[in-house]
C-alpha cells in the first residue's frame, strides 16, 4: 500500500488528536490555535482558541457531533462544536470554558455510558472532577457530579502535591448492567497520587469509588506518563496500560471480587518502553495491539503472543523508516 500523507503540521504544533473514526485530526499549536484536518495535507479549519499554547485536545464521543475540547497552558478548558448554517462553510463555536481556579487543568477525557456523558479533568493540585452533561444538544449545560483525590490515605497526611501532568483513561465497555468507571494517574511530587486508581460510579449512592489500584507495592510511587485501557470484546478480564519511567506495565484486571471484595489483578508484562518518557498510549479497536510514543522519537507496536508472551512487533521512527 502506497503511503499517502494526510496531514501537514507546522513547526508550531504542540498536540495532536483523531477523531473516533480516525478520518479527522485536531491539532493545537503554541500560538493557541486549533487545526483541523479532513485527510488533506492542509487544514479544513483554523480558528484562534486560546493566547496561550494548546497542551492537549480530546474528540468527544460522535454521538454527540463534531466537537473537541482544548487544555490551554493557562489552566483553562475550552469545548468547541462543528456547526454549518444554510449554505455556509461549517465553523467552530465555542460553547464552554472551565477555569482552574487555584490550580491548573492538566487533562481531560471522556466517557460515554448508555445516554450520559460524563467528562472527567485532573487539576495540579490532584484533584479530579466529574461533569455530567444535562443537554445532549447542548455543550455549554455541565453539572459538577464530583471532586475526587486521588488517594487512599487521608489527605491531611500527604498534603497537596505539585503535579505536573495527569494521564486518564475510561473504561470502554459500554451497555445495560454496566458501572461506569476509570482509571487516572499522576505525574506529581507526591507518590500517594502517582500511582494509577481505578475509580467506578456506585448506583445506589450515587458515588464514585476507588476501585483499586494498579501497582506492586515498590512501584506504587512511581510518576505515571500514561495510561490506555483496551477494548474488551469476550475477554473475561480487563487490559490496562500504565506507562512510568520503569517501562510499559500490562495489567489483567478481573471481574469478579475475590473474597475480601477487592478485584483480581495481574501485571503480566512489564514492556521496556522507549529511550526517554512514554508520551502517550493507545489500543488499536479489538484491545489486541497496543501502541506507544515517546521522547526518543520513535512509535512502537506491541502485541502477545498465543502463550501470553508481550513483546516488539514493529518500530516507526521520526524519519520514516520501519523495523
Amino acid at each position: 500500500m502506497a503511503d499517502r500523507q494526510v496531514a501537514q503540521l507546522g513547526p508550531g504544533a504542540a498536540c495532536c488528536g483523531w477523531n473516533h473514526c480516525g478520518r479527522r485530526l485536531a491539532a493545537g499549536a503554541v500560538d493557541g490555535s486549533v487545526s483541523v484536518y479532513d485527510s488533506q495535507p492542509s487544514p479544513s479549519s483554523k480558528w484562534q482558541a486560546h493566547e496561550h499554547a494548546i497542551v492537549n485536545v480530546v474528540w468527544l464521543p460522535p454521538d454527540y457531533g463534531d466537537a473537541i475540547a482544548c487544555v490551554c497552558a493557562d489552566g483553562t478548558l475550552s469545548l468547541w462544536e462543528e456547526v454549518a448554517e444554510d449554505d455556509q462553510l461549517p465553523t467552530w463555536r465555542k460553547c464552554k470554558v472551565f477555569e482552574g481556579g487555584n490550580s491548573h487543568i492538566l487533562n481531560v477525557q471522556f466517557g460515554l455510558l448508555l445516554s450520559s456523558l460524563k467528562m472527567v479533568t485532573a487539576y495540579s493540585d490532584g484533584q479530579v472532577k466529574v461533569y455530567e452533561l444535562l443537554d445532549s444538544l447542548e455543550l455549554d449545560k455541565w453539572q459538577l457530579q464530583a471532586e475526587l483525590q486521588n488517594i487512599t490515605d487521608p489527605v491531611s497526611r500527604n498534603g497537596k502535591p505539585a503535579c505536573i501532568s495527569a494521564s486518564i483513561a475510561w473504561s470502554p465497555r459500554r451497555g445495560e448492567g454496566q458501572q461506569a468507571s476509570f482509571a487516572v494517574g499522576f505525574n506529581s511530587d507526591s507518590p500517594y497520587f502517582n500511582s494509577c486508581k481505578i475509580w467506578e460510579f456506585e448506583e445506589a449512592h450515587q458515588r464514585w469509588l476507588p476501585l483499586i489500584e494498579l501497582g506492586s507495592t515498590e512501584d506504587k510511587g512511581d510518576r505515571v506518563h500514561a495510561i490506555a485501557w483496551a477494548p474488551n470484546i469476550g475477554r473475561p478480564y480487563e487490559i490496562i496500560a500504565v506507562a512510568t519511567c520503569k517501562g510499559i506495565a500490562v495489567w489483567h484486571v478481573g471481574f469478579n471480587p475475590a473474597s475480601d471484595g477487592r478485584l483480581s489483578t495481574e501485571n503480566v508484562a512489564v514492556l521496556p518502553g522507549h529511550n526517554g518518557e512514554v508520551w502517550q498510549l493507545e489500543w488499536d479497536m479489538g484491545g489486541m495491539t497496543l501502541a506507544s510514543t515517546g521522547g526518543d522519537g520513535t512509535v512502537k507496536l506491541w502485541q502477545a503472543n498465543l502463550n501470553g508472551v508481550w513483546h516488539g512487533q514493529a518500530v516507526l521512527d521520526c524519519n520514516g523508516s520501519h523495523d
